[in-house]
Formats: structure tokens, C-alpha cells, sequence
């Protein structure tokens, strides 16, 4: 029994380790997410995300292939990986993208000289989980845990985007930082999401701000979180 066990959670270990190294690459999501592309790209793309969309309504994650969703998009196997590196690839561009608009619907982006931009980027977390927990229930159920890694990898990419046009300081990288600050904010949102009686959404963004402020100010030398 304890080596079945064991078997499992080095399955599950491994494939979230996979999950972590797909997502986290931000020059891909950043060229993925680009709004000035070609219009047959863009199309193409879309159909992609509604494949995908539609595939885990009726199976797990782990279980759709990349032939599932281009077989769903009407695109062969090719066409696919002219998009996208792999299926976690184009989850996380799925996720950005929703994410992206549910920002910019509530006129929130991440600039690290404003002393706010990170409440909006802890408000739109909440939100965003928020309304996902509530389509689909159990289709999301099945896939939180990649939704997790790629949520967090948005948020990353944001932060380490913010930080671009300040000089590094410190001993501590900015991707060991903004990962660190990622994963507080996800999983702090997470947890307040999940409890029954919990605080207002202005409280628990208030309560999570201090928590990551002291992370991000190893980003610069300057105090930028009041």
C-alpha cells in the first residue's frame, strides 16, 4: 500500500512539475497574447479555446489530447503546433485571456511606480476565481489544479512585466520574487474563496497587499506598497 502510495505521488509530483515548466514561459504567453496579430491567427486561436473549452465539459484535463482539440477545432495536429507548444500551452493562454479581459474591463494593469496597481491585480484574482468557480462547477472541479499553475504564471508574468523598467537590486532575482508573490496571492484568494463565512472582498485584498508587499519591495530599492 505505502509503495502504491508513493507511486502516486511521484505521478502527481512529476505531472505538476511538467505543468509548472509549461506555463511559466513568458516570452511565449507574451507573443501568444498579443492583440495586434493576424486576423486568420487570432481566428484560428479562438477556435482552438473553444475546443478546449468545450472538451472539458466532458472529460478531464489529463485525459484530452492535442488530437482531441484539433479534432474539435477542425484543425489538423500541424496547424496546432503552430499555436502552441503543448495542451498546457494553450490552457494558459486560455486563462490569460480571460483573465486579460476581466482586467481590462475593470481598467486594472500592474505598474510597479503606483502604489494601488497591486490591490487591482489582487482584486482581479478574486474575481476571477470567483466567477469560475461559479460556471461549470464540475468541470472546473476537475481542472483547479491546472487552472492553479496557470493562474499563478499570469499573474507572474504580470508582475515581472511591471518591474521591466527598473534597474535590478538586490541579491535576490525578480523571478524568484514575483513567483514567491504569484503564489501568495493565488493561494491566499483561493483560501478566502473557500470558506463559507469569510470577509468582504475590500478586506481580504487589504490583508493580502500586506502580505505581499514586503515580497515585492525586494523588487526595488524604493517602498512602493503603502
Amino acid at each position: 500500500m505505502r509503495n502504491q502510495q508513493l507511486s502516486i505521488h511521484k505521478k502527481t509530483t512529476n505531472v505538476a512539475y511538467a505543468t509548472f515548466d509549461a506555463v511559466y514561459n513568458e516570452k511565449k504567453m507574451a507573443h501568444a497574447c498579443q492583440e495586434n496579430i493576424d486576423p486568420r491567427i487570432r481566428r484560428t486561436r479562438q477556435l482552438l479555446q473553444q475546443a478546449l473549452k468545450g472538451l472539458l465539459e466532458r472529460k478531464d484535463f489529463d485525459s484530452v489530447s492535442v488530437q482531441d482539440i484539433a479534432d474539435a477545432a477542425t484543425v489538423n495536429r500541424a496547424t496546432f503546433y503552430d499555436h502552441f507548444g503543448d495542451k498546457f500551452a494553450l490552457l494558459e493562454y486560455m486563462v490569460a485571456k480571460q483573465f486579460q479581459e476581466l482586467l481590462k474591463a475593470r481598467g486594472i494593469r500592474f505598474d510597479s511606480d503606483c502604489s494601488q496597481a497591486i490591490r487591482g491585480v489582487i482584486r482581479g484574482v478574486c474575481d476571477y476565481l470567483a466567477e469560475s468557480r461559479g460556471a461549470h462547477r464540475e468541470s472546473r472541479r476537475r481542472l483547479d489544479p491546472h487552472m492553479e499553475t496557470a493562474v499563478i504564471a499570469v499573474v507572474r508574468t504580470m508582475l515581472l512585466e511591471g518591474y521591466k523598467r527598473h534597474p535590478a537590486v538586490g541579491e535576490i532575482s525578480r523571478e524568484i520574487i514575483c513567483t514567491t508573490a504569484a503564489w501568495a496571492i493565488y493561494g491566499a484568494a483561493h483560501e478566502w474563496l473557500s470558506k463559507a463565512e469569510r470577509s468582504s472582498e475590500d478586506q481580504i485584498v487589504e490583508t493580502i497587499a500586506r502580505l505581499v508587499s514586503p515580497i515585492l519591495e525586494q523588487a526595488q530599492a524604493d517602498r512602493l506598497l503603502a
